[in-house]
């Protein structure tokens, strides 16, 4: 995958998100076709961590099964770095499970930014995030 496609309301959706749950990660998932997301899962993060997110298997079961049975794809995971770095860390890349895009949105000045990287072989390559 080269890309993602979000469409501003939804990157706006994932910004408040990962704000309210600041100073710790926030989590979820990223449903769709074609590089498209066209839904959100919001997933609480288990871990209750400002340095690490397990997303709550529960509800992300939950997500998996909604996304199955609408056709979709899951096309990518997202979750903060409060406190940085604003790239994949040591943590994201053993955890990798899979091959989706990995969006990061890292807290600098006052605003969030989102990145988004594709994680293989103990690697990474970042991926345009398209904004609509």
């Amino acid at each position: 995958m080269q890309s993602l496609i979000l469409a501003k309301e939804q990157l706006q959706s994932m910004i408040e998100h990962v704000n309210a749950h600041a100073p710790l990660e926030a989590c979820g998932l990223l449903a769709g076709k074609d590089s498209t997301v066209e839904k959100i899962f919001f997933v609480q993060n288990q871990a209750q961590s400002a340095v690490r997110y397990v997303m709550n298997p529960m509800e992300q079961l939950a997500a998996f099964e909604w996304i199955d049975s609408n056709s979709m794809d899951l096309l990518g995971i997202f979750h903060s770095h409060p406190a940085g770095p604003d790239t994949v860390s040591p943590t994201d890349i053993a955890e990798a499970a899979y091959e989706v895009v990995y969006v990061i949105f890292s807290h600098t000045d006052k605003d969030w930014h989102a990145r988004g990287f594709w994680i293989k072989d103990n690697d990474y390559t970042e991926i345009t995030l398209q904004i609509r």
